[in-house]
């Protein structure tokens, strides 16, 4: 990153129909709270979320996507954490 660049900030909302905040996009800018300034002009236009949350790039940890079948690969040995053998009681349908 050049000293001229500043940071690039990931932006999270939280909207009034949700329960989590989603990713919703990139922006650049100086700290913390101009992150939060920007992404509000940039991402709730419309007044449409009631909480964000931004992290420095940087600071983000994804996974390898070449050791996806290593990493997920335990979950699918695992009968039991799928629920496809159990049966749904009989008024339920949100499920």
């Amino acid at each position: 990153m050049s000293s001229k660049e500043w940071p690039l900030w990931e932006v999270f909302i939280r909207s009034k129909q949700g329960l989590s905040h989603k990713h919703v996009g990139s922006l650049r800018a100086a700290d913390a709270q101009m992150a939060i300034d920007n992404a509000r002009d940039v991402y709730t236009r419309r007044s449409e979320g009631i909480s964000i949350w931004v992290i420095e790039s940087k600071l983000v940890t994804a996974s390898d996507p070449d050791e996806s079948a290593e990493l997920f690969e335990p979950a699918d040995s695992k009968i039991y954490r799928h629920p496809t053998f159990y049966n749904v009681p009989d008024g339920i349908s949100h499920m």
